[in-house]
């Protein structure tokens, strides 16, 4: 098998690197988290002409078709840049567009970087079961009337539009009666609550009281959304698992820079052999999490959807588990320092905190392997 990505990939990797090094430098970044939108109009304008926003679209609709490989070596470089664009939740919503069809439209102006998405799925008791929708949309006429709350809506209060998950029929948990629709963020009876997360990005609370939206909202089939929104859901995972890779590397990075300068005792700390055991472990950890993130970027384009479950769930655990070893450890070689706003290894750390917290942690994710069609028969045999 191939594991070395091929040229226009690594040229895209590399087109975030430069960007990233001259334009989006720690102190740049801090200065965007802490401005009243919490992101970067400039930023954004040139991903767009990067040609990242259309990566993951339809060439029909102007883009270039990218695959989730393909978006694995996108998310890496931000989560190594500690990017808070909302480049993440609209491509995202892009993929709900893309799964559902009909919105052609609408991801074409993602392409050109016109339109910004956000996903509004996650309500105050779900946890991270996305079946369990309290937010309800009736027929009204010739559309629907969305009631509900919507929590921690990432970049909820940066974008034009937000696909909003609701139930149209079935009880609470059931995933039968799952309606998805796309909603523009200033719609009528829309109220968003915008607010900086602990990792720096921007997320928002969203109410929907009678919020009326035509037929033409609907993505997919009315009471028939759960699929899309599954499989849209582990393709977030997939991309947050590259972003945490990005992350866990500049981490890892930083931290064996600092062994090699920090002195004490008339020498670098980085020779003192337990020190050395430690970034081996870490080395083994981030190694193992790289494999199985690339693993879970390829399998999420198979038409098995019990296959994507079940290694896109391995995956999201596996990095979660690396994410929590690496991240905590060099914090803890760093010293004081390592969780000080100075350094960028704390910013990495809060970070991949957030991304284990994201489109399930790492004991819902394990819980879902198990769950799988054919495990106990596999582990028992």
């Amino acid at each position: 098998m191939e594991f070395n990505f091929k040229e226009e990939q690594q040229q895209f990797a590399d087109a975030l690197k430069r960007w990233i090094t001259k334009d989006y430098s720690f102190e740049a970044r801090k200065k965007i988290i802490h401005s009243d939108s919490g992101v970067s109009d400039a930023a954004w304008a040139t991903l767009a002409e990067l040609g990242m926003t259309a990566l993951p679209v339809p060439e029909e609709q102007g883009g270039f078709s990218g695959t989730a490989v393909d978006m694995f070596v996108v998310m890496q470089e931000l989560g190594r840049g500690l990017v808070v664009e909302p480049y993440f939740a609209t491509v995202l919503g892009a993929e709900f567009l893309k799964l559902g069809g009909g919105h052609e439209g609408l991801l074409e102006q993602v392409a050109g970087g016109e339109l910004k998405l956000a996903c509004a799925l996650g309500e105050k008791q779900s946890r991270h079961d996305l079946a369990d929708i309290a937010t309800t949309a009736s027929a009204a006429g010739d559309g629907y009337v969305i009631n509900g709350r919507k929590s921690v809506v990432i970049h909820g209060g940066q974008a034009g539009r937000l696909i909003v998950s609701a139930r149209s029929s079935g009880a609470q948990r059931d995933t039968a009666g799952v309606s998805l629709f796309v909603v523009p963020s200033d719609s009528a009876g829309v109220r968003v609550l915008d607010y900086r997360t602990l990792d720096g990005l921007r997320a928002a609370d969203i109410a929907f009281d009678n919020v009326q939206v035509p037929a033409s909202a609907l993505i997919g089939s009315a009471g028939a959304g759960w699929d899309i929104l599954d499989a849209a859901a582990d393709y977030g995972a997939g991309l947050l698992c590259a972003e945490a890779l990005g992350a866990m590397e500049a981490i890892f990075a930083a931290t064996l820079e600092y062994l090699k300068t920090r002195n004490q005792f008339g020498a670098p700390i980085g020779k003192f052999q337990a020190l050395q055991h430690r970034m081996a472990d870490m080395y083994i950890h981030l190694e193992q999490a790289r494999s199985m993130a690339l693993l879970a970027a390829v399998k999420l384009g198979s038409a098995d959807a019990n296959e994507r479950r079940r290694v896109v769930s391995a995956a999201k655990f596996r990095v979660g588990q690396a994410a929590k070893f690496v991240g905590q450890q060099a914090v803890q070689l760093h010293g004081g320092m390592g969780v000080t706003d100075e350094l960028p290894a704390s910013h990495h750390f809060k970070r991949l905190s957030m991304i284990e917290l994201s489109l399930g942690d790492s004991d819902h994710h394990l819980a879902r392997f198990i769950a799988q069609p054919g495990f106990a028969q596999g582990a028992f045999a």
